[in-house]
């Protein structure tokens, strides 16, 4: 099976949304910025993402995200490709590097 990585979700202020989310769940914070945070639970992650900065989206994990375009990397140590689904949602292809990789 497939490994689905994070579901993104806009949303208006990345600070006042970490501190909701806290409230009331457990997770740990992979990443956070101005621009966006990556909240890790269990079994999956939550990215949360500014208007502008990143379309809203769910990201799965692959070796080769080449193989739907040309990659563009992060600075977390990933890089991906955005394509689209038949109904025009965005789905990243993310290439994940294997820890010691970094």
């Amino acid at each position: 099976m497939d490994q689905m990585h994070h579901v993104a979700i806009t949303v208006k202020n990345i600070e006042q949304s970490v501190a909701w989310y806290d409230e009331r769940f457990d997770f740990e914070i992979e990443w956070q910025d101005q621009s966006w945070a990556l909240l890790k639970f269990a079994n999956i992650s939550l990215a949360l993402v500014l208007p502008g900065q990143h379309p809203p989206h769910v990201a799965f994990v692959t070796p080769e995200p080449e193989k739907y375009g040309k990659p563009t990397p992060h600075r977390d140590g990933t890089a991906s490709v955005y394509i689209k689904d038949c109904n025009d949602n965005f789905v990243e292809m993310l290439s994940v590097p294997k820890v010691g990789d970094q």
